[in-house]
């Protein structure tokens, strides 16, 4: 383990307990990376600001769904078969343990995608290039990993095949966190950031032992509530009662994902 990768590690660990100094669909990943670049350190601002240059934006926002769009890019349809598979994880034995030959075999699978791609965007002797596309990989995959059912342990393609009615017409569970409950605030995504913004450093769950792994543990967490007690709504239908009881959760997840964001990046691009 590199001395990067090994502070990192042990700095993630101890977010838990020490203060902050599609996925989501594009709100939920552009609120994320708002909430995130508020809390940027002026070197890890600099540094965004630096590699994003050549996309004439300051704006981790900006490039927050990149990952996603690129499948409707045909020019860039290798770059999206290669990297499809790790916007999310399956813990196919319907625990939510991550085993990483079970759970992330070769490396296809988010926690592993995350980790790759925090690499390359701290090694400074990588092509500018490289880093900026790890860089928008990053943002989007510390978003992906705190949407509940990106970490699922149904047999349901993540919540896909779970159909649904919410808003008065057929939809699918994941569609609904995606972005169906996130839009009942009819915030944008500066409103939407700054309204949980106002409640303050986020308290985090505390570190798993042995603390090898946050990333891994964000997947566990997500897991974890995709398992909990209504969260699959029994009727299939998405009512004002389920929104009012799991909106709070995916935003709590979207200030998390936020604040570790955040910490990611500092460390990552800080001195």
């Amino acid at each position: 383990m590199t001395s990067l990768r090994r502070s990192l590690t042990i700095a993630l660990a101890m977010l838990a307990v020490a203060p902050l100094a599609q996925a989501w669909g594009p709100l939920g990943h552009s609120v994320v990376a708002e909430l995130a670049q508020r809390h940027l350190s002026p070197a890890a601002e600099a540094e965004v600001e630096r590699l994003l240059a050549p996309e004439h934006t300051t704006s981790l926002a900006d490039i927050a769904s990149w990952p996603d769009q690129i499948q409707d890019d045909p020019a860039q349809a290798a770059l999206w078969k290669q990297t499809r598979g790790l916007h999310y994880i399956d813990f196919v034995h319907g625990d939510c343990n991550y085993v990483p030959p079970r759970d992330c075999k070769d490396g296809r699978c988010v926690v592993a995608g995350l980790q790759h791609y925090v690499d390359v965007l701290g090694d400074r002797s990588q092509p500018d290039a490289a880093r900026r596309e790890a860089l928008k990989f990053v943002v989007h995959f510390v978003g992906d990993v705190h949407q509940p059912l990106h970490a699922g342990s149904r047999d349901d393609k993540g919540g896909n095949t779970y159909q649904v009615q919410f808003d008065g017409k057929g939809s699918n569970l994941h569609k609904v966190w995606d972005s169906g409950m996130l839009k009942t605030r009819g915030l944008d995504v500066q409103a939407y950031a700054q309204t949980l913004d106002a409640h303050g450093p986020v308290a985090l769950p505390p570190p798993i032992a042995p603390f090898d792994d946050p990333y891994a543990q964000w997947a566990e967490e997500s897991c974890s509530i995709t398992a909990g007690a209504g969260f699959y709504p029994a009727s299939h239908k998405i009512d004002q009662a389920y929104v009012d009881a799991e909106l709070p959760v995916a935003e709590l997840r979207l200030r998390e994902a936020g604040r570790r964001l955040a910490e990611v990046l500092n460390l990552t691009l800080g001195h």
